[in-house]
This record gives C-alpha cells, sequence and structure tokens, in this order.
C-alpha cells in the first residue's frame, strides 16, 4: 500500500459516526489527489476502514452499494434526506482533527 492510500484509510478512519466527507473532501483533507483517486483507493482497500462514510458530493451513494451504505448511515445517526446524506448537516471537514494533532 502506498503512504498516500494509507492516508486516505486513515482520513477515512478519522470520520466520527454520524458524520460523512465526499470522495473530494478526503482528498483536500489527505492535501493531495482527487475523488477520483480516493474512490479507486477506496475500491481497493476500503473495507479495512468505515467505507460508508465517504459519499459522493451531492449526498448520494455509488449504486452498486447504496442499499448497504444507506442502512450503514441510518445506523451511524447521519442526517439524510431519503437515501441521499443531507450533507449540510452530516458533512464533516476534519478540522477539530486537525486542530487535536497540532
Amino acid at each position: 500500500m502506498t503512504p498516500y492510500a494509507r492516508a486516505v484509510l486513515d482520513a477515512v478512519e478519522a470520520i466520527p459516526a454520524g458524520k460523512v466527507m465526499a470522495y473530494s473532501d478526503v482528498a483536500e483533507y489527505v492535501g493531495q489527489g482527487t475523488g477520483r483517486t480516493v474512490g479507486t483507493i477506496m475500491g481497493r482497500h476500503g473495507g479495512e476502514v468505515p467505507w460508508h462514510r465517504v459519499v459522493r458530493s451531492d449526498g448520494s451513494c455509488a449504486p452498486e452499494v447504496r442499499d448497504r451504505q444507506v442502512a450503514l448511515l441510518r445506523e451511524d445517526g447521519v442526517a439524510m434526506d431519503g437515501e441521499r446524506v443531507d450533507m449540510r448537516r452530516a458533512r464533516w471537514d476534519g478540522m477539530s482533527e486537525r486542530a487535536c494533532r497540532s
């Protein structure tokens, strides 16, 4: 696993229950890459972390995992609007985590 992949997985591991990040948010948090590269890493290694807390920027889930992801997000207490995450209420920017690491 590359250092970048490890950084992505560490970022996803830091997302608290009840919150989510978009793929592009994870890339921004890590400081490199794109939402697509994060998606690739999640596809390969995401089973090691709470993968369900990473969604598309519009709050939707990938069709191939949507039912499972929506169920897990609801179990986490994520604010939902139907089968989409309410990104205004549930998006986590990681700022409190960064403050703790400083």
